[in-house]
């Protein structure tokens, strides 16, 4: 079965395109009825410049950062947020500062790992954790975890989008909520999961990478 993306009116009349196709999809933790393409936005310099900017604008003038923790593969907003945190500006707290942008490495059992040449990033450093997506939180709080254990200190959680509001005790800060675009919007435990119960099968399978479709 192929999945059909189509664009949602993007209710922050902002320039990112939002990719969506309503189905039946499973991730390694949950099972979800809307999949989100963020591809182009992850990774098309535009795009990406684009969700940098508005992500910044919530940290700019509050929040002093010197790592970005990029997960999902975030890369290229990350630094693109790096760039805009550090500008000069009077409203800026980070004006001139160098932020590093760092990627965890995942080990088989799916913790996160800092190399000793990357430790030095984490330590003692203010540290703002940036996701694609935010659905059950469980990636977010294995990285809260992981900085917390290498000495740093976790400063803010931002994402594209979110399901959630709060994860491990920090606020979630997204450009666009589940909750406001799609009232149906759906993210369960496979156990738990009501279109299972009722017999519907997967479209695809979907991660950070994007979907298979069965």
């Amino acid at each position: 079965m192929s999945i059909q993306m189509r664009e949602y009116p993007n209710p922050n009349n902002s320039n990112l395109p939002l990719r969506v196709a309503k189905g039946h999809f499973a991730t390694s933790h949950s099972h979800l009825n809307y999949y989100v393409d963020l591809t182009m936005t992850k990774y098309c310099l535009p795009e990406a410049r684009e969700a940098a900017i508005q992500l910044a604008a919530r940290f700019k003038g509050t929040t002093i950062v010197d790592t970005i923790l990029c997960l999902d593969g975030t890369e290229v907003i990350g630094a693109c947020m790096a760039s805009e945190l550090s500008k000069v500006s009077f409203t800026s707290m980070n004006a001139s500062r160098p932020i590093c942008v760092l990627t965890p490495e995942h080990t088989t059992g799916s913790q996160l790992i800092f190399r000793n040449n990357t430790v030095p990033m984490i330590k003692n450093k203010h540290v703002l954790v940036l996701a694609a997506s935010v659905s059950t939180g469980y990636t977010v709080l294995g990285a809260t975890e992981a900085i917390q254990y290498y000495g740093g200190t976790t400063v803010g959680v931002c994402s594209i989008i979110a399901n959630i509001q709060e994860c491990g005790g920090y606020p979630v800060t997204a450009i666009f909520d589940t909750e406001h675009l799609w009232p149906d919007y759906m993210s369960r435990s496979s156990h738990e999961c009501p279109l299972c119960k009722v017999g519907v099968k997967l479209d695809a399978m979907v991660n950070t990478y994007g979907f298979s479709s069965f």
